[in-house]
């Protein structure tokens, strides 16, 4: 009989219930055992969906991110943390996330968040481990346990989820330039005690994530991997080695051959690869299938998987396990919720909830014959027919304007050296220009005021002089706080994708289909399900309002092709390049729309290009050839005077840095703040050609940033970028921040700017 399981679930609840219990007890509306509770009350609602399946995963819940709980669980706690000795093991863990616990409200005390990067090639932020050559492992498995003890009471067959020791230690950096995996032996004594308590608790079966096999790996950590595993083996628990997100290619072998009593296989992105899997896989291993799309919201087909599925099937019986491809971590919670969704689109959909139920569907028709589902497969197949034949999904119009698209579309007039010399003498900024990504903070009040208008409950007329409103005391405040390029604050803006994508063809739109991002910041990614196409100026009015009301420059916002593909759900019957061209034309109309309305400053953000990136560094050349094409084609039309900007966070930039160049963008904002301007270390090997805005202000925390800091991290960035090419700024939109936090963060990055610049002509002079 085939074995269904689940390698993880979404933890933020249908209605976003985590999100909202952590954002009280930040500030102090909850307590720290009503927040335990709510959050005991999602996973074991979480275990009771997925109890549909043989086995279920427990551990895969956090209060704010898996890789941290994997930090604390191994004890590897940042020693600025961990001097709070006093503080519950709650406060410290929320200190490393954020840079903040709800304890620290009135002492206003706070530390250095930890840095956040993107999970491999996900929109979901993980916090980085950290490492140096004293780092010492001791082992707190208490939290897994508890929940292994409730998990029993809703399910028996349970399966606890842990992050692989390589793979942690990949994650991680190592903050004093020591090798880490010179840490690797200690942290493989904790990692057995780990199992070997598992075992005590009356755990059979382990999920152990390790998905840098799909990486291309120096010899170094393919010996790590190796050397894990066989000293991992004499634990008495049965392994299950976990892959995902690409395919194993040259690691094929090695993770076949490791001694562990299953292997997941991403039967999505490594279809290829399943024979060769079956071949190497020796006789008395499990080999379990993602065979459901774990990152996307499309069904699966489910005839065609079963044509596959079962002669596989006929060579494993009882040894092959099913599974999604990865967790359901980066779908929404369940398509039930989607009652105005087109009936149509609604119809070709599947998310979590959806997508275990074609998980046991696929099995019971290997286990008991496609009779025993045959109504269900009729169904299925009626719809993933219906997609592939719909009018609303093919338009030949917009086929035809993306091939029309040519070199020249993507070349700006005049070189940077030629356009900094217009830009600098329209807009006489000046040294250490500073301006803001672009969103303000959202108050409850913008909030409801755009669900009333968007629900019919408040009149269109009153909608936009309420946005008026907002826009002219965002200005107001800049203007006050002495910013040098002002934006208009985004009071409109629901997401900065999803924006857009309701204002051009192709997209689709759920309520409820909401995926954690980081923490407690959730997004609902659009559903691109056909071809693109722009048919009306989506920013002009607001952003012309804005120019009104200053002399100062003021800045247009636009999302960048490949951001809006990459946070979204994308249609898979094309290639995404073909797509991405489809959003650089009709993004291109926009911008060009803002430079006829006179706004001399545009802001394209491609916050998503890097984590577009293959996880293997030899397929990069062609991802970047297309990405890069495509924002050249957005944004490279404009005359040589209008000045374009663009902004990237949260990511490693290091290794793409040239081809991050080739964008030609006059201007670049960058998150660098968590990371100590780490990224500026590119720069020592790479000159970069243009502009720069590396971020100082920390967004992601409430944290306020001091004029020092500042200061320190501007003249670190000093050093290797020339200082009238730089720009003072934030990391990331001010969206998701109070008043209260931003204005007296602004005010010091702004002093910073102005003593920066005053030192410099002091030291000209002299």
């Amino acid at each position: 009989m085939v074995t269904t399981h689940n390698l993880g679930f979404p933890r933020i609840g249908r209605n976003r219930e985590l999100k909202f219990a952590l954002e009280k007890y930040w500030k102090g509306g909850i307590s720290e055992s009503a927040l335990s509770d709510i959050a005991a009350d999602l996973r074991v609602r979480h275990w009771q969906d997925q109890s549909i399946l043989d086995w279920i995963p427990v551990g895969d819940f956090s209060l704010y991110d898996h890789v941290l709980d994997m930090s604390f669980m191994l004890g590897n706690i940042p020693e600025r943390v961990s001097t709070f000795s006093t503080s519950g093991t709650i406060d410290n863990y929320f200190r490393v996330a954020r840079g903040r616990s709800a304890s620290d409200i009135a002492a206003h005390s706070c530390v250095n968040a930890g840095e956040m990067t993107k999970w491999f090639d996900t929109n979901y932020h993980y916090i980085v481990p950290e490492f140096n050559r004293n780092t010492k492992f001791s082992l707190d498995v208490s939290g897994l346990l508890e929940q292994i003890q409730h998990a029993r009471k809703i399910h028996q067959q349970i399966k606890p989820v842990i992050l692989g020791p390589v793979t942690y230690l990949w994650l991680g950096k190592s903050k004093d330039g020591s090798d880490k995996l010179d840490r690797l032996d200690d942290l493989l004594g904790v990692y057995a005690q780990l199992l070997d308590q598992l075992k005590h608790a009356g755990i059979q079966w382990v999920q152990i994530d390790e998905p840098i096999l799909v990486m291309e790996l120096a010899q170094e950590w393919k010996y790590a991997v190796r050397k894990t595993y066989y000293q991992l083996q004499a634990a008495s628990v049965n392994l299950m080695l976990t892959t995902y997100f690409g395919q194993l290619q040259d690691n094929l072998q090695l993770a076949c051959e490791l001694p562990v009593q299953g292997l997941h296989l991403d039967a999505v992105t490594a279809y290829d690869e399943i024979d060769k899997v079956i071949d190497w896989l020796p006789g008395h291993k499990v080999l379990s299938l993602g065979v459901v799309n774990g990152r996307n919201i499309w069904k699966t087909d489910l005839t065609q998987t079963l044509n596959w599925l079962e002669p596989v099937y006929s060579r494993l019986q009882d040894r092959l396990w099913l599974a999604p491809s990865c967790s359901l971590l980066h779908v929404p919670v369940d398509l039930d919720s989607e009652h105005k969704l087109d009936t149509d689109i609604r119809s070709w959909l599947a998310f979590a909830a959806q997508k275990l139920n074609e998980i046991e569907i696929l099995a019971n028709a290997l286990n008991h014959g496609r009779e025993s589902v045959a109504e269900i497969l009729r169904e299925n197949s009626a719809a993933v027919t219906s997609r592939k034949q719909s009018k609303r999904v093919h338009h030949v119009d917009i086929k035809a304007r993306t091939q029309e698209i040519n070199e020249s579309m993507g070349i700006r007039q005049s070189s940077y050296d030629q356009r900094s010399v217009l830009q600098r003498k329209q807009f006489r900024l000046p040294l250490f220009p500073t301006t803001t990504i672009g969103s303000f903070p959202q108050t409850l009040e913008i909030r409801q005021t755009r669900r009333d208008f968007r629900e019919g409950k408040l009149p269109e007329a009153e909608y936009r002089q309420a946005m008026r409103k907002e826009i002219e005391f965002c200005v107001r405040e800049q203007e006050a706080l002495g910013l040098d390029v002002l934006v208009h604050g985004e009071p409109e803006r629901n997401d900065m994708v999803e924006y857009f994508g309701e204002q051009l063809g192709g997209f689709a739109f759920t309520q409820f289909g909401w995926v954690q991002s980081y923490g407690s910041r959730c997004v609902k990614p659009p559903i691109i399900y056909g071809d693109v196409s722009h048919s009306h100026a989506m920013t002009t009015e607001w952003i012309e309002y804005a120019q009104s009301l200053t002399r100062k420059p003021m800045k247009g916002m636009l999302t960048g092709p490949v951001t809006m593909l990459n946070w979204s759900f994308v249609r898979d019957d094309q290639p995404r390049a073909q797509t991405c061209m489809q959003l650089a034309l009709a993004i291109r109309d926009e911008v060009l729309a803002l430079e006829r309305a006179g706004i001399k400053i545009i802001q394209i953000d491609e916050a998503a290009m890097r984590e577009g990136l293959p996880l293997r560094k030899s397929q990069w050349n062609d991802y970047l050839d297309w990405a890069i094409r495509a924002f050249r084609v957005t944004a490279n039309g404009v005359k040589d005077a209008t000045q374009i900007h663009t902004h990237m966070c949260y990511s490693e930039f290091n290794d793409i840095m040239e081809a991050i160049a080739r964008m030609d963008a006059d201007v670049i904002t960058i998150e660098t703040s968590r990371s100590d301007m780490e990224l500026l270390d590119a720069f020592d090997q790479f000159r970069y050609p243009n502009e720069i805005g590396p971020g100082v202000y920390d967004i992601h925390s409430p944290n306020i940033p001091s004029v020092d800091s500042i200061i320190e991290l501007m003249e670190k960035a000093a050093q290797r970028i020339p200082v009238e090419r730089l720009w003072v700024n934030p990391d990331c939109g001010l969206k998701t921040r109070t008043w209260e936090e931003v204005k007296p963060a602004l005010h010091n990055m702004i002093a910073a700017s102005r003593h920066l610049a005053r030192h410099l002509n002091a030291k000209q002079v002299s």
